[in-house]
């Protein structure tokens, strides 16, 4: 029998991370801890060798360049080794291979594996037959761990430079919600946190998975559905848009939902007294007329968060790492140097 997420016991060394349902708070502040430590690391200002030797598998059967490349570098600005393939077309799948030959083979040439396949689901099994933890980069519509992670940390960092926090804060999700695996696993990592409104507006169709809203309700947060974006944001401490996930959709849903014009910009921010609200979106976000999605309106706006949240991509994926193969804030550090070059220098 398959193994889903829940099966899988609380990440740490040597162990999977599969749904952000393996994290306590425990955990998930030694994740944002660590993430702390290695940004010199990420930005280049010092070597790092802790994963010297160390060789990641890097399984990507969907397109992604954010989430690829991030991993990928973290692995490498770790001291790391990395082997890849994209796509069903270059890996042996092709020819009819399953997915536990596949893992099982990968994984006997891997210290540990990340994979994003666009099956729910998909990414357990893989966990099943693997020999070394594997790290879940996202399985269709169900859940993206790593991206919930660096949402977190984002969001409490820009929290904390209004002097708020993550605890009470009211949160306006907006977009794709039935389709969009990083809305599932943010809202339940903020479970971890304390009297959590979430303010949510998606088009017909496309609205939250009830098990998610019953998981979020039944850890004591609120959810409350509203008629547009703008009603959304209105009193929000953040907003979170997210793209729709078109290719997951048929053609009868997408021609229902009318889905044309901008999902936000800055004239809804404006009606709603929120051009101060921190923005956010897990990219990639479609900047083609009648999207529907995020505006490059709003990319002036003091809150606009989303390149904030790339960059701490690195940062947060860097600290699964150095949790799933055992490595310490200690180990990180003795295993860092300078750079012989400088990292600091304005590039043009």
């Amino acid at each position: 029998m398959t193994r889903t997420p829940d099966d899988f016991p609380p990440f740490g060394p040597g162990r999977h991370l599969l749904s952000v349902q393996q994290l306590d708070r425990g955990m998930l502040d030694q994740i944002l801890e660590l993430a702390e430590v290695v940004d010199p690391v990420a930005s280049g200002t010092v070597r790092c060798t802790v994963l010297d030797g160390a060789v990641l598998g890097s399984l990507f059967f969907e397109p992604s360049t954010r989430t690829r490349l991030s991993f990928e570098s973290a692995f490498l600005r770790l001291g790391g080794e990395v082997t890849t393939t994209t796509g069903f077309t270059f890996s042996s799948m092709a020819k009819g291979e399953s997915i536990s030959d596949t893992s099982r083979v990968v994984s006997g040439y891997s210290d540990i594996m990340v994979v994003r396949h666009p099956d729910k689901g998909s990414v357990a099994e893989f966990a099943r037959a693997s020999v070394v933890p594997v790290i879940n980069a996202g399985d269709g519509a169900g859940e993206h761990p790593s991206q919930a992670l660096l949402d977190l940390y984002t969001l409490r960092r820009e929290l904390d430079r209004r002097g708020k926090s993550v605890d009470g804060a009211t949160i306006a999700i907006v977009g794709d919600l039935k389709y969009g695996r990083t809305v599932h696993s943010l809202m339940k990592l903020l479970t971890l946190f304390q009297g959590i409104t979430f303010r949510l507006f998606s088009p017909p169709s496309l609205e939250l998975p009830v098990e998610i809203e019953r998981y979020v309700v039944e850890r004591g947060h609120r959810i409350v559905e509203m008629g547009s974006a703008t009603e959304a944001v209105t009193g929000a401490d953040v907003v979170y848009a997210t793209r729709v996930q078109r290719e997951r959709m048929t053609e009868e849903v997408l021609s229902s939902a009318n889905m044309t014009g901008n999902l936000l910009n800055r004239a809804m921010l404006h009606e709603a007294g929120a051009e101060e609200i921190i923005i956010m979106h897990p990219l990639p976000r479609d900047s083609r007329m009648d999207s529907f999605d995020l505006s490059t309106d709003v990319d002036e706006l003091p809150g606009l968060s989303i390149f904030h949240q790339t960059d701490n991509g690195l940062r947060v994926r860097m600290a699964i790492f150095l949790v799933a193969m055992g490595c310490s804030a200690e180990a990180v550090r003795a295993a860092t140097k300078n750079q012989s070059w400088d990292a600091t220098l304005d590039w043009f």
